[in-house]
């Protein structure tokens, strides 16, 4: 069993879901980095994601795109992002994830790629451009070096479609809520709840789903988790607080204070 799954399990013994954070490596600058995941993963975050910065991010909204510009201009690295993880890890013993495109894994090499995760404390992967069907060499490279392959599914997922994506994940299924790309909404759509209640019939339940896109406040886990689902997903939310050009401290507390006010519909399922 992954870290990643026995945080999930870990969790259900406890009746929660999983507040999984995003926040794009490298900004406001990179020596940021560390501090903010550790100050998500004080105010509850359960599983970080760390975003490698890309220079075409096209699953990725204004928010998240304007951040991934931003740090590639501050010099921000595949190996850079790396280091971050294994700084994070000597403190926190929490489940990474990366979210990268296709393109930096296939430069760097695929094997190569996935030594150097293992090496510095990866535990999963998410890779938006990458269908299931061409992945087989990255899967077999991710297994062999004990890391999960997260896939993700969308409204225009089949059920034909959905269960073999169920079968080449692990770790947890990426539910993209709606169409479009990513970035904070005010409400969360019906259309959005059934497709995860959608979702949840079509499990087998070998795999935790997690919802992403679009999720930005408490109601809206709540909501997303009351129809099913494991985990929530939030990135543009915390990337927002970070551009906004406050202080170190106003920072770090502005986005400890978010986690704290997302986790808590996640605690007994947000009974």
């Amino acid at each position: 069993m992954s870290i990643i799954e026995a945080t999930f399990k870990g969790l259900k013994a406890k009746n929660e879901a999983a507040l999984i954070g995003y926040i794009t490596a490298g900004i406001p600058t990179p020596e940021n980095t560390v501090d903010i995941a550790k100050a998500l993963i004080r105010g509850g975050v359960d599983i970080l994601e760390l975003g490698i910065p890309f220079s075409d991010p096209i699953a990725d909204g204004p928010t998240i795109q304007a951040a991934a510009h931003q740090a590639l201009d501050l010099g921000v690295t595949v190996q850079k992002v790396f280091n971050m993880v294994e700084e994070i890890k000597t403190e926190y013993n929490i489940p990474i994830c990366l979210l990268t495109y296709y393109n930096p894994i296939y430069r760097i090499g695929i094997e190569k790629f996935m030594k150097m995760s293992c090496k510095h404390g990866v535990d999963g992967l998410i890779v938006p451009d990458l269908p299931v069907a061409e992945s087989k060499d990255y899967k077999e490279s991710a297994k062999k070096h004990n890391i999960d392959t997260i896939f993700l599914v969308s409204p225009a997922t089949s059920e034909e479609r959905f269960r073999k994506i169920e079968d080449a994940t692990s770790g947890f299924l990426y539910i993209v809520s709606l169409y479009g790309v990513t970035g904070a909404r005010s409400s969360i759509e019906n259309n959005t709840l059934n497709l995860v209640k959608k979702f949840k019939q079509y499990s087998s339940g070998k795999v935790n789903l997690a919802v992403g896109f679009g999720i930005s406040k408490p109601d809206h886990v709540k909501q997303i988790v009351s129809t099913g689902a494991d985990g929530a997903i939030v990135g543009s939310a915390f990337v927002k607080i970070i551009n906004q050009g406050l202080t170190q401290d106003s920072m770090m507390q502005r986005l400890e204070e978010l986690a704290a006010k997302l986790k808590q519909p996640l605690r007994y399922k947000g009974i």
